[in-house]
């Protein structure tokens, strides 16, 4: 099938590009920088310019393509506000879906977004998927909660180097999933009718809370972790300040979220149907336990094959 994924640069972009050239699809990524993508290229995907602001630039990448797949999201480094990206933006690639004649798209959600109409982010999913189901697109829409992938700076890399580590609100489960995990689903629901318009969780095997983390940080880096547990009403006030400068809209933005992963409501599902739907077998989803200890392992080893460089290197200025 021949497959346009948005978002192709991001942690799990990148991840579905390459998973969907491993099963035999023909792959386009719609980037905003081909220079920076140039890794997507050398994988064996077709890149073409694009910008989900610029909706002429969202007909030209669609042409000749039988699906999206979008994991496309606003970042905390981009100017403009998370509603111009992840609602306007969308809006416009939907419009050119339609333009185009491409009905199927597998769309990115987060879960439990409509209990959250306060954070901007998970409003805009939730009006999102509202839009898609009340359309006449083939859509798959994915409920994700969390990357394993982001706990390595938030926790495995203060913790290796005894830094703080900085958590916030209440201890809230959360069941984070390896991108490599959600790009099988993404890739997984281009043949599989039972997932047409349908939404499904897309969560990993089980919610650990931040305490449980560090502990199992500790556990494999051999270190002792220092938590810092930043209270609700500083968040807040932190919200406020930059929500008041208009340079600072995205940050505030941003803030908000500490609500959905702090404050102490099980982000977590079950994943029964999600895997029957998809035709996935969940003892190969990788375990966060796992997860961590083979960055550990891999850290740890290097920095051995670091030390042992070095200590040969001395021993070459010895004069006997």
């Amino acid at each position: 099938m021949q497959v346009l994924i948005v978002g192709a640069t991001g942690t799990l972009g990148r991840q579905i590009a390459r998973r969907a050239l491993e099963t035999g699809h023909e792959v386009r990524c719609m980037v905003r920088s081909p220079r920076r993508a140039s890794f997507l290229q050398e994988w064996g995907c077709e890149l073409t310019r694009g910008d989900l602001l610029e909706p002429d630039s969202l007909d030209y990448a669609l042409e000749g393509q039988a699906a999206v797949i979008d994991a496309a999201t606003a970042r905390a480094t981009d100017s403009g506000s998370t509603y111009s990206v992840d609602w306007t933006g969308k809006q416009n690639l939907f419009a050119a879906c339609r333009r185009a004649g491409v009905r199927r798209v597998v769309f990115h959600s987060l879960l439990d977004s409509e209990q959250h109409p306060t954070v901007p982010l998970m409003d805009i999913k939730a009006c999102t998927e509202q839009w898609l189901e009340a359309s006449d697109l083939d859509y798959t829409i994915l409920r994700g909660a969390a990357f394993m992938q982001g706990l390595i700076s938030q926790f495995a890399i203060p913790v290796l180097e005894s830094q703080t580590v900085w958590v916030s609100g209440v201890p809230t489960p959360i069941a984070y999933m390896n991108s490599q995990d959600a790009a099988r689903f993404a890739v997984a629901a281009l043949t599989r009718p039972e997932t047409v318009r349908g939404s499904f969780p897309m969560v990993g095997p089980r919610a650990w809370i931040t305490g449980e983390i560090t502990q199992l940080c500790e556990k494999y880096s051999g270190k002792s972790a220092r938590v810092f547990r930043v209270p609700p009403q500083l968040l807040g006030l932190m919200q406020g300040v930059a929500g008041f400068f208009e340079a600072s809209l995205n940050v505030a933005e941003r803030l908000s979220f500490a609500e959905v992963v702090g404050g102490g409501r099980p982000l977590d599902a079950a994943m029964e149907a999600s895997y029957a739907a998809f035709g996935l077998d969940p003892s190969e989803t990788t375990t966060l336990e796992s997860y961590l200890k083979e960055y550990y392992d891999t850290i740890l080893r290097r920095l051995r094959e670091m030390d042992a460089d070095l200590d040969k290197d001395a021993k070459k200025k010895l004069p006997f």
